[in-house]
């Protein structure tokens, strides 16, 4: 039996080994490694570790038979090498699945394996994220919930309303263009470095957006990005005609926290692709900003009641006006991966405008092979 696996193995650590053993159990273990090119291109930095030293390590780890460099990029970017090798079943971890990978194996009749990440007994639970996290970027990302544009003046002008964030601990290192404020968390960094400084979250959250968006900027980043990257918990902003919101309402409540962790949840899509044009074929039409507008207040009141159907609905509804105003967000490839969920969730909608980075799931159970959120808590 041959096994294949793939992914980056920088850093590579006890977590790796752990890995390859447990997949080792399903044959003989082969690995495609990620190029130093694909994951600058998937999560916007360099390697720690070239490709050339990571294919060296993993080479010389003893469950596996064999390693190379992918030819490819992006998430598929083993897709030729897969062919070529022709294994009998693709093993992944947990937070390694994409319903993409397994729809290729699928299409290549391939088994394709999903093992929960369990370390070595004894040793403690390892990932590169995390050794990451520890050693460099402290730096939170954002997860829009609803309103989303709204925070575009052209909008806003026509139908004021609010934008609702929550900001995120750095728990696994998200995807470039993934609609996670990827590009603003990297003008905080230039700003501050590897974490947000002490001070009043929304002085600093306007200190990075006028950062961000300097004067001759022809495309301007919503305030919703260095809100929900600056100020943490839960909040809201009110949008009428400005870029900058009216009001900013924050909630820290360690129970409504607790209840939106353990209802959200993510499923790996692709970076959006480079030259998405997302100003063409819009519908900056009252009604249908008026709907977003309505469903972020009605979800911002149902979150609070901790009233899930009232969530999921508002959630939903929110989606759906953007996706309206914004017709190419959606295209085949991403209608085929929501069917695949709309019996295992109540909601959904992408993270990222320009169909890519997550698929966000409203649920009220668990759902299978998907990540978990961490909301950043207020620390006075």
């Amino acid at each position: 039996m041959k096994v294949f696996v793939s992914g980056c193995f920088d850093m590579l650590h006890s977590g790796h080994v752990a890995f390859f053993k447990e997949a080792a159990q399903y044959g003989e273990v082969y690995v495609g490694i990620g190029s130093d090119r694909t994951i600058e291109e998937l999560k916007g930095r360099e390697t720690l570790n070239s490709e050339q030293e990571r294919l060296f390590i993993v080479q010389s780890i003893k469950y596996v038979a064999g390693a190379w460099i992918n030819s490819g990029s992006g998430i598929l970017d083993f897709k030729e090498e897969l062919k070529k090798l022709s294994p009998d079943r693709y093993v992944v971890n947990e937070d390694g699945h994409s319903p993409f990978k397994q729809d290729l194996c699928k299409d290549l009749g391939i088994e394709y394996i999903i093992l929960n990440r369990v370390p070595e007994p004894g040793l403690p639970e390892r990932s590169t994220t995390v050794i990451r996290k520890d050693m460099m970027n402290h730096l939170p990302y954002r997860l829009d919930l609803a309103g989303t544009w709204i925070d575009q003046p052209y909008l806003s002008e026509i139908y004021p309303g609010w934008a609702i964030t929550i900001s995120l601990e750095p728990v696994i290192e998200y995807n470039e263009r993934s609609g996670m404020s990827t590009s603003t968390r990297k003008a905080a960094k230039e700003l501050w470095n590897n974490q947000l400084p002490l001070g009043k979250p929304e002085k600093l959250a306007e200190l990075l957006f006028r950062f961000e968006n300097k004067p001759g900027n022809k495309l301007v980043s919503g305030a919703q990005d260095a809100i929900g990257i600056c100020v943490p918990g839960l909040s809201r902003h009110f949008y009428k005609g400005e870029y900058w919101p009216e009001t900013i309402e924050k909630k820290y409540d360690e129970d409504i926290l607790n209840w939106l962790e353990d209802h959200l949840f993510l499923i790996p899509l692709w970076p959006r692709p480079e030259g998405t044009d997302l100003l063409s074929n819009t519908r900056f039409e009252k009604p249908l900003i008026r709907k977003l507008a309505e469903s972020s207040a009605s979800c911002w009141d149902s979150i609070l009641s901790k009233d899930l159907v009232g969530f999921a609905d508002a959630f939903r509804a929110s989606f759906e006006a953007q996706t309206s105003i914004f017709p190419n967000m959606l295209n085949t490839k991403i209608e085929k991966v929501i069917d695949q969920y709309k019996d295992k969730a109540m909601a959904w909608k992408l993270s990222g405008a320009g169909g890519g980075g997550y698929l966000v799931l409203v649920a009220d159970h668990p759902v299978k092979n998907s990540m978990k959120v961490k909301i950043r808590r207020w620390m006075p």
